[in-house]
């Protein structure tokens, strides 16, 4: 398992002349770090004096979303490792026999329905972002100013994690020739992208304006 090697062996896999892991497992893995250092914002910020002195409904939103934030980091890194098997069903559908029509019509098929496969790892990577950088709201408003920087960076990480995994998304796209389900999915990114980077930018703008 990948999420189990050391960090530095990560790394230098990821650096390695292998394919895997890549651009996805790493966006994944960006995301999970984002989620964890926002989570460590929620430790710094629970149960102490700033935290007893916030609005209920504040303290209650803000434990719901650690709880929440936790489940994001454990899905993120689940892709990880599960990112590099994503190709796996296109690259066998490719080495499947193309003799005669039908076997090519079966082989096309395959290969269309492995990009469609492919892509959904990725996606749900990036939709599991999104849902980090919302969570990551109430801790930049309410959270442990001296630890703002802290949910500052864990915008970024989610933020790259979000748009590298619709890279991912993007270029398998390239490849289904289904134009409505082309046009479906594009529009789910650009929605993704924009509505994620919005989020990015107004927790950029409070972490910066906490720093004050």
């Amino acid at each position: 398992m990948l999420v189990d090697k050391s960090v530095k062996d990560y790394v230098l896999q990821v650096a390695s002349k292998e394919p895997t892991p890549g651009g996805g497992s790493v966006a994944a893995l960006a995301g999970s770090l984002g989620s964890a250092l926002t989570a460590m914002v929620g430790n710094l910020t629970i149960g102490r004096k700033i935290y007893e002195e916030l609005d209920d409904d504040v303290k209650k939103l803000m434990d719901e979303n650690f709880e929440e934030l936790q489940k994001s980091l454990e899905k993120l890194n689940h892709i990880v490792d599960e990112d590099t098997k994503a190709f796996d069903g296109v690259m066998e559908a490719f080495k499947l026999p193309k003799n005669t029509e039908e076997e090519k019509k079966k082989r096309t098929a395959a290969i269309q329905e492995g990009y469609k496969v492919a892509l959904e790892v990725p996606l749900r990577c990036a939709e599991e972002c999104f849902r980090v950088l919302e969570l990551q709201k109430v801790f930049a408003d309410h959270g442990n100013v001296n630890a703002i920087t802290d949910v500052g960076v864990g915008a970024l990480l989610a933020a790259t994690g979000l748009e590298g995994a619709l890279l991912n998304v993007k270029i398998n796209l390239l490849s289904i020739k289904d134009e409505d389900y082309r046009n479906k999915m594009e529009q789910k990114v650009n929605r993704l992208l924009e509505e994620g980077t919005q989020l990015k930018e107004d927790l950029l703008k409070t972490v910066y304006a906490r720093l004050v």
